[in-house]
Parts: structure tokens; sequence; C-alpha cells
């Protein structure tokens, strides 16, 4: 089966496309499906380019077993129709996987919108034309469309992480990656099978390989702190009694205040120890990630913060029955939250299963893959399948997969040799008409993405709607109002915890990719992006 090669199943040949539009969307996840809706909407021409065969981005892809999402489901979903969120009904406090590719599609064929998406298609080039104001955008399947304006909703999570283990090609079983995980089920039972990588994808993972297998081998390179998820059916009375917490939720997004790290965090007292540990303590039998909101300044005050890691680790050596195994799961190198933290149901108890291995990769380093399994300095395993839960090239990676060229034939490779920059998350400096869904220098996977994905739209359909009002064609950056919006972006994160940890919002996970921390942490994000938009959109030239 999969040789870290799946692919979506062809829904047939086709001829070339061959258009001329106002609006390519490329993507068809929760971003593109809205900025399709909305454009539409706003009664411009719109073409959407989908890789996959479906809608549901990241979650058409992650088939893996365990995969559901991390922010409660009665959140985890779109705010802009009441009558979308009154007629859905979830089924879970955390919805897995399945259920959320069923509400994307739902969503897809209540507004109608899957006759305005190409799929299985994948864009390769997109070149902007600068005496005619308009991209050509070229893809595999041979289209060429014209547009106006491009929107890459190309989502921060949707290019795999493909590791180079030496010898991997010459594995003769299975190897699976979470992120492009086949679709028919895979039976593991009676088999010796490996996880690689204990982030976010292995932590949800693990527990389900371990069900079925013979032998599980983890293997280890950093661990990372993990909450219960405590997940449960929803009843009616639970959906209920969270309508008011919900239309709070609603209102908070627009404060000004709205954001990781509340104004309070650089002034706010240090608990004492004991109130922390019971504060804790209460959050982690509620379950979810609340701990990260227990004191405003747990991101920004180490002192805090350790208080939090001590609690964590002292929670999974009191789960975990081998010592050594313990100490290996329990993060000690970086602050609690500064990576996104993982949610879990039964993921550190799985390690007191008798045919489940750690393996500390830190002390035991895997030095290649062969026919029959993998090696480490002292020792092999024999495998019948492996499984990769390394990641993705998160945030830019989709973007670096297209050859983009914007004015004067420059890359945007190019524009980001040194690191990514965007004004706002949402526009290039030098890439007129070129719109980013919750790009570098946006809040984006700091929080709940889906409403990212909603602003970012809301706001880039406001925008070419009043440019059309106006009679105006063109929107671009001014290079200083970028350069000075990503300092900004880089002190909010020097001024907490964030920087303290090598993780994939700064890249640390790919070889070679230049450490730049990704995503905004700073306060009222929306709150300013909208001020911009009602000052005439200050810092963008406009013709």
């Amino acid at each position: 089966m999969s040789r870290l090669e799946q692919t979506s199943p062809d829904h047939g040949s086709r001829p070339p496309l061959v258009a001329e539009c106002d609006v390519v969307v490329v993507g068809a996840g929760f971003g593109g499906l809205y900025a399709i809706y909305r454009l539409r909407e706003l009664g411009l021409k719109v073409i959407g380019i989908e890789a996959a065969s479906d809608v549901g981005g990241t979650w058409y892809w992650n088939r893996y077993p365990g995969a559901r999402c991390d922010i409660p489901s009665l959140l985890y979903s779109y705010t802009w129709s009441e009558e979308l969120r009154r007629e859905w009904r979830w089924s879970e406090k955390y919805a897995a996987q399945p259920e959320i590719l069923r509400y994307a599609q739902h969503v897809a064929d209540r507004f109608a919108l899957r006759s305005l998406i190409r799929f299985d298609t994948r864009v390769t080039d997109a070149d902007w034309d600068e005496a005619a104001e308009s991209w050509t955008v070229r893809t595999d399947r041979g289209d060429c469309i014209v547009a106006s304006t491009c929107v890459m909703a190309t989502g921060n999570l949707s290019v795999p992480n493909k590791p180079k283990l030496p010898g991997l090609e010459r594995f003769h079983g299975p190897v699976y990656h979470t992120g492009q995980w086949p679709h028919q089920e895979i039976d593991f039972s009676g088999l010796r099978v490996a996880v690689i990588g204990t982030g976010s994808s292995g932590v949800q993972t693990i527990p389900m390989v371990a069900k079925a297998a013979r032998r599980l081998t983890v293997f280890q390179r950093t661990p990372n702190y993990s909450v219960p998820a405590r997940n449960a059916p929803l009843s009616d009375a639970d959906i209920a009694a969270a309508e008011p917490v919900i239309a709070k939720y609603r209102e908070s997004l627009e404060s000004p205040e709205f954001g990781r790290v509340p104004a309070n965090a650089f002034d706010a007292p240090v608990p004492e120890r004991d109130a922390q540990w019971a504060r804790y303590e209460q959050l982690w039998e509620q379950g979810g990630g609340g701990i990260l909101t227990a004191f405003p300044n747990i991101l920004t005050d180490a002192a805090v913060n350790d208080v939090a890691c001590d609690f964590v680790r002292d929670k999974i050596r009191g789960i975990v029955n081998d010592p050594a195994t313990a100490e290996a799961l329990s993060p000690k190198d970086y602050p609690l939250g500064v990576k996104r933290i993982c949610i879990d149901t039964g993921y550190f108890a799985t390690y007191n299963l008798p045919h489940v291995e750690l393996v500390d990769l830190r002390t035991e380093p895997l030095t290649s893959v062969t026919e029959t399994g993998v090696e480490t300095a002292t020792r092999s395993f024999t495998l019948d399948a492996l499984v990769l839960a390394t990641g993705y090239d998160a945030m830019t990676g989709a973007l670096a997969a297209m050859q983009i060229r914007g004015r004067n034939g420059a890359t945007l490779k190019e524009a980001w040799a040194d690191g990514p920059s965007a004004y706002l998350g949402l526009m290039v400096s030098g890439f007129p008409n070129l719109f980013v869904v919750t790009g570098p220098g946006s809040p984006s996977v700091i929080g709940n993405v889906i409403h990212a994905c909603e602003n970012h739209v809301e706001w880039i359909t406001a925008c070419l709607g009043s440019m059309r009002a106006r009679g105006l064609t063109r929107i671009e950056p001014e290079p200083d109002a970028e350069r000075a919006w990503m300092a900004h972006v880089a002190d909010a994160a020097s001024r907490t915890l964030y920087p303290k940890a090598n993780s994939w919002y700064q890249g640390a996970n790919i070889a070679g990719k230049p450490r730049v921390f990704m995503p905004y942490v700073g306060q009222g994000y929306r709150h300013r992006i909208a001020q911009i938009a009602q000052r005439g959109y200050e810092g963008f030239v406009l013709r």
C-alpha cells in the first residue's frame, strides 16, 4: 500500500480547462469553502482548485486511527450561518475525523459549492502579469486559468513532513504517514508496528494502534505535554447548556483584548504554588486544553509555567508504571504550551501495556531503516509496518510547493529565503492581488483555525467588495508596512515563552527551513485588521 505517496482517487479524465474568472481559490478546506461561498455571494466568478477528490482539506487527508479535533466540536464550527449551526448536530465533545469531514461535505452540499471546484487538481504555477494586472494559474491537469485575484487557502497543516530516514526506501513492509493516510481501514492485528513521532498525531494514533498490534514500538525524539480530553457523547442537554458559552465566546472574538496572551499577562501576580496546583488539578479532571488559560501569565512568566510543567510531569509519573519510561515521556527542556499542547485519550496509560515499548531517540539514536525493520545505535527491531507521525511543513509548505511568481518574475521562495513575511498574514509585498488565508504573521494555528479562516475570508471579501465599488483593480502591501508588521509579530512572541521551544511554529521540524516564529500571539488581531480596513487599508497600495 502506501509508500509515502498516497494520493486521492482520480475523478476520471477530463479536458484541461482554459478560462478566465475574477478569483481563483486554491484549496477546499474550511478556509477555501468559505472563500468560494463569500466570493460567489459578492457576485464574482470563482473557480476553486483542490488537490484532493473532495472537500475537507486537512480533514480529508488525516484519516489516521484516533484523528479528532483538539477544540470542542461546538466551537470548532462555522459561525457565519446560524441556520447551519442549528441544523448540524455534533455527536461528541471532540469530534473524530469522519464526522468533521461529513460536516465539511454537508457545507459544500448545503450551499451548492462543489460545481465551482476542480477536484483532483494541483496548482503548479501562478504568474503575475503586470500589464494585464492578472494571475495566470496552471495545474498538473493542464488547466490555464486567468484571474485578477488569487486566494491561497492552502492550509497550515497540509504538507506532510516526510523525514529522510536512511534506508527507508528499502523497508519491505507498508509505510504510512499520518498526514496521508489511506482511505481504506488498515488492520494492524497481529503485526509488529513502529510509530515514529509523538506529536499530536502520534499521541492520537499510538493508543489506537496498540489496541490491535501484536507489538508496538514507539520511537520518540521529543516528549510532548499532553492532557486528557475527557471525551464523551454530547446529549441534547449538553448542547443546550453550551449555548451561553458559545455566545460569550463568539462575542469575545471581536474584542480588542482577544488573543492567546491577555493584556494583564505581563503584570499579573504569581499565585501561590498550592493555588496553582489546585487549579491545574481541576482543569485536568475537566479535560481539554483549558490548562493554558488557568492563569493570565502562564505563557509569559517562567515561574508560573514551571509549576504547570511540574504538575503534568507528576501526572505522567502517576500514570506510567515504569519509572524510566515515565522519565523519558516527561518534557524537561521547554515550557508547557509553547508547542501546541496535545489532548489525548489514554496516551500515557498505553505504555503500561506489556506489548508496547518506548525508545528514546535522544539516548538511543535511530541509525537506519532496513528491509525488515529499524536499527538504533544499540539494537534492531523487526517490523511488519511503519507509521510516520512526523507532522507537517507547517504554515508555508503548501505555498512553497507551488512556483509563485510576482512582479518582475520574483518568486515567493526567493522573497521568503530568509523566512516567511506577510503583512497582517494576509498579503506579501511584490505579489499584488494575492491573498493568503491564515498566512504567517497571523494567529492561525495558535487558536481555533476555523475561526481564523472565517476572519480572513471576511476581511478579504470585504476588501475586494470595497475595491470593486471604488473602481480599484489592484492591492499590494507597502514593503515598510510589511517589515514593521513582522517586527511586531516577532516582538509579541519575544515577550512570551514561545521562542523557548524548537517548535514547528518556527519551522524547527524542517531541515534547512529558516527559523522565524510564524504565528501572531499578540492581542486584538481581528480588531487591528478591521481598523486598518476602516482607515482605507492603511499600509497597502491600491490602484
